[in-house]
């Protein structure tokens, strides 16, 4: 199979590659995978020798030597046993799926002191995560089809945490919570990791599973030897199906109404081609839908909504095609007295604030047990905080367009889809970066390196008056300090950055940011000044010939334990308000604000209302 073939994974998953490499139909063992795909999130490079016998991976300032055929390799002259050997088949270099996380999981880049007690909530080790699933497939249950969606830690109990968190003495079993798929089927259930014994197989009912790396690759194989999906493409002037990028997407629900059955694991393939300019997100293919079927493996139908040219101008956005990129001279961010936070494992310290921090495969970090120093009282402030769950809702009724709906982290896995931070360019230098072991589809463990940065920046003026009367004249001013808990999270053509912001004040700040790549249709329309230009932009914007940015949110929710000097909170909102002025003078407005206690969550609902775009 040609490498543009295994685009339908990058176009979803670029860090999922390295997460969870799966099955893939080239003839060798069914375990094998490019080492392309291996290596794409990794940051590494490897070139074959001129006799092709051995591999030679870059990483930073490391050097891997790999000989073909052999499962011994060498980590900067230390020795590093693999699982399987790499191979070469038809010119391709092959490597077992776990063959990252054979090579690099000693060599993480560790910044983390690893001393004093364990916290409760310290995510699943890489041996937990086997035991787990070792369990799992040992147990009467298990059949050879299933998937795991999911491996993580169980909760414990609340209390005894928070009481641990303030010195309390608790012995905390470490039990195992797990999703798999058997077919349709979804399942959750729990173990214990020290007996190795399940105690909890729940089939649960109404559900649908993620979206797995497996399921990808059955689509791509399954597309790639469609007959009606070539013949579809040449009717578009495409000969070449290897210069297809394929995204397989979720069907979405709408009642019966589209003709598919809601419960069938389907999904929905939408293409792009490949032109060579590094950016196939600029040239989509319009109108063209593939119905998959992941249960019988075939193409359920085909929706073809008549041809629609492709854009072909090259719309490289890596700089390729600029000549004056400004230089500029380096911007160095240092401590030169050391850092003013600490670590302990997943403790961090900083300031008067104290938490703990994981990543979770579903939703990304995780902050628990956050408390705060008021002049030496030790305060809660929230047990744990995370992203809750995200809908990306497109507004187009077209064929391509009216089903996305995307939840990104419940349908996809946001954790698993982690994209590895890269000093000076994702953080600042002075960033701690933390790796994160994550299951994969196989219930295997993988690390995502670089997973997680934290670091401390200046942040403007705290305060500052510069008072020019009274008897104390002069400028008063304070230098903001945060600290930052940075993540990102790359699905298909997004990249959404998530910011835990925890200020010296108290405050906590949540900040999210979109990056990568619009998501774009195909149109007739080159100008505005053209006569199809109004139909083509009433679900969207020309952003450029042929291409219109279509209209959509990004809407995030965000899970908050919040228990503020005890678990007795309550949720008061504050509105501001114009009245009438009954109060006398000539003023004919007064400004108020309106306080209510909101008793339930469903009562804070909120109409959701943007202001007009300008």
């Amino acid at each position: 199979m040609d490498n543009k073939k295994t685009l339908l994974a990058l176009s979803l998953a670029s860090s999922l590659l390295l997460t969870s490499p799966a099955t893939m139909a080239h003839g060798g063992s069914a375990d094998y995978l490019p080492i392309d795909q291996a290596l794409s999130s990794s940051g590494a490079t490897y070139e074959l020798n001129d006799d092709s016998s051995e591999l030679l991976i870059t990483s930073g300032e490391s050097e891997i030597r790999v000989p073909l055929g052999e499962t011994q390799a060498m980590f900067n002259g230390e020795p590093v046993e693999l699982s399987a050997p790499p191979q070469l088949h038809d010119g391709e270099v092959m490597v077992e799926r776990g063959f990252v996380h054979d090579l690099f999981k000693d060599h993480v880049p560790q910044t983390l002191r690893r001393e004093g007690r364990n916290h409760p909530l310290d995510p699943l080790t890489a041996e937990e995560i086997s035991q787990a699933a070792d369990a799992v497939r040992a147990s009467e249950h298990y059949t050879d089809n299933m998937r795991f969606t999911e491996i993580r830690l169980a909760a414990p109990n609340k209390s005894d945490v928070w009481d641990w968190a303030f010195g309390g003495s608790h012995a905390f079993g470490r039990h195992a919570e797990f999703t798999v798929l058997d077919g349709r089927d979804v399942i959750e259930g729990t173990l214990d990791l020290a007996s190795g014994n399940i105690l909890r197989w729940e089939h649960i009912e109404g559900a649908h599973g993620m979206v797995t790396f497996d399921d990808f690759m059955a689509v791509q194989t399954i597309i790639s030897e469609s007959e009606a999906y070539k013949e579809a493409l040449q009717k578009r002037g495409i000969d070449d199906i290897d210069n297809v990028v394929a995204t397989p997407l979720t069907v979405g629900y709408f009642q019966g109404e589209d003709g598919l059955e809601h419960d069938a694991r389907l999904l929905k393939v939408v293409s792009y081609l490949d032109v060579g300019d590094g950016n196939y997100w600029a040239h989509p293919i319009e109108n063209l839908v593939a119905v998959v079927d992941l249960e019988d493996n075939n193409i359920l139908k085909i929706e073809d909504e008549g041809v629609v040219p492709i854009p072909m101008t090259p719309r490289p956005y890596d700089g390729r095609d600029q000549n004056n990129i400004a230089d500029v001279n380096p911007l160095v961010t240092i401590e030169p007295e050391g850092q003013n936070m600490s670590m302990s494992g997943n403790i961090i310290h900083w300031q008067n604030w104290d938490f703990h921090l994981k990543l979770d495969s579903r939703v990304g970090p995780v902050i628990s047990t956050l408390t705060y120093n008021d002049q030496g009282e030790k305060r809660k402030v929230m047990y744990e905080g995370s992203l809750g769950g995200m809908i990306v809702p497109y507004g187009d009724p077209d064929v391509g367009w009216y089903f996305k709906a995307y939840l990104d982290s419940g349908e996809y896995g946001m954790g698993n889809l982690t994209s590895p931070l890269v000093l000076g360019t994702d953080v600042p230098a002075n960033a701690t970066l933390m790796p994160a072991t994550l299951a994969d589809n196989n219930g295997n463990p993988f690390t995502i390196p670089n997973a997680i940065a934290v670091f401390e920046r200046y942040a403007e003026s705290e305060f500052k008056h510069n008072e020019m009367l009274g008897s104390s004249p002069g400028n008063e001013s304070r230098q903001r300090r945060e600290l930052v808990v940075r993540w990102v999270s790359t699905i298909g053509n997004y990249d959404y950055m998530f910011d835990w912001i925890f200020m010296a004040n108290g405050n906590i700040q949540l900040t999210v940011g979109a990056s990568g790549i619009e998501a774009v249709k195909a149109v007739r329309s080159r100008t505005m000044h053209d006569d199809t230009a109004e139909e083509d932009t009433r679900y969207g914007t020309l952003i450029d010939h042929n291409i219109v940015g279509t209209t959509h949110q990004h809407i995030y929710n965000f899970r908050l334990d919040l228990d503020v000097d005890g678990e007795q909170n309550s949720l008061t909102e504050i509105d501001p308000v114009v009245e009438e002025n009954t109060a006398g003078g000539p003023r004919r407005s007064v400004m108020v604000t309106r306080e209510r206690v909101v008793p339930t969550e469903l009562e804070s609902v909120q109409k959701f209302d943007p202001p007009p775009f300008g």
